[in-house]
């Protein structure tokens, strides 16, 4: 197993993006012989992180260099900022493309990694659940499978914010304008996951596979519900879970697992 950090230029960004990334061994050692993981090329899982978070949290908070040698996976964490990982006008500010098209292209370039959609997953916490199912859904020819938990489902939330947006440590009204634009607009738009399924739909194109999961004290659990439930109704390839838990790593550490387990089973 190897261990990188690593800055590129990204396009999207219009400067350096970073990540880091575990890479398991090319060839199972004595210890992992009999783990069937090894009889195929390495799978690649680009893990997104929350709001106030960076680069570092998955590999802080998580195991994610035994899921790396464990599933034979090259797990790739990059930074987003506090962008939701979605694409906006601004210059520099299209982070969706910086996920989906430069970082997956720098992957594929540079390590031979991410070649296919049936070797490439998206993955992510709370906001980064929600960047992840934007980028499966956007680039849906490039990942087949996303894991969403406890997904900051909230797109169709948005339009009453301008009314009933309290002042909180989060965010302010004016961020989330900056991050979604015209948040009247929103539902109907490709900020909303349900709304970019269809328009696959509509168009032909296959979706990528679904993992979501919840905790059921979690603030966000309605949410996750009714879009699970959404996605259920289209008759997508979806598992969801529950268990007991709140918006922390207690329940995302072991959930993440089950996901992993989900993205791989195909």
């Amino acid at each position: 197993m190897s261990y990188q950090y690593v800055k590129f230029f990204s396009m999207g960004l219009v400067r350096n993006g970073e990540f880091h990334m575990y890479l398991p061994p090319k060839k199972a050692g004595f210890f992992m012989k009999d783990n069937p993981n090894y009889q195929r090329p390495a799978k690649t899982l680009i893990l997104l992180h929350g709001f106030n978070g960076d680069c570092d949290d998955w590999q802080q908070h998580t195991p994610v260099a035994e899921w790396s040698m464990q599933y034979n996976l090259a797990i790739v964490m990059p930074t987003g900022g506090v962008s939701f990982f979605l694409d906006r006008e601004a210059t520099g500010h299209k982070y969706a493309t910086f996920i989906g098209v430069d970082l997956v292209n720098y992957l594929r370039e540079t390590y031979g990694l991410a070649m296919n959609k049936e070797d490439t997953f998206i993955g992510g916490n709370s906001m980064g659940g929600f960047g992840a199912m934007h980028a499966a859904l956007m680039f849906p020819e490039t990942f087949g499978a996303a894991m969403g938990l406890s997904s900051a489902a909230i797109a169709k939330q948005l339009p009453e914010m301008k009314k009933n947006l309290q002042p909180n440590r989060m965010a302010n009204l004016e961020y989330y304008i900056e991050q979604f634009g015209d948040l009247d607009k929103a539902p109907e738009s490709d900020i909303n996951a349900e709304w970019q399924y269809k328009q696959n739909v509509e168009k032909g194109i296959q979706n990528p596979r679904i993992f979501m999961a919840c905790g059921t004290e979690d603030f966000g659990i309605e949410n996750n519900r009714n879009l699970a439930q959404f996605f259920k109704d289209q008759g997508a390839d979806i598992e969801y879970y529950e268990a007991p838990g709140i918006h922390n790593w207690s329940f995302w550490i072991p959930a993440a697992e089950k996901g992993i387990q989900f993205l791989l089973e195909k």
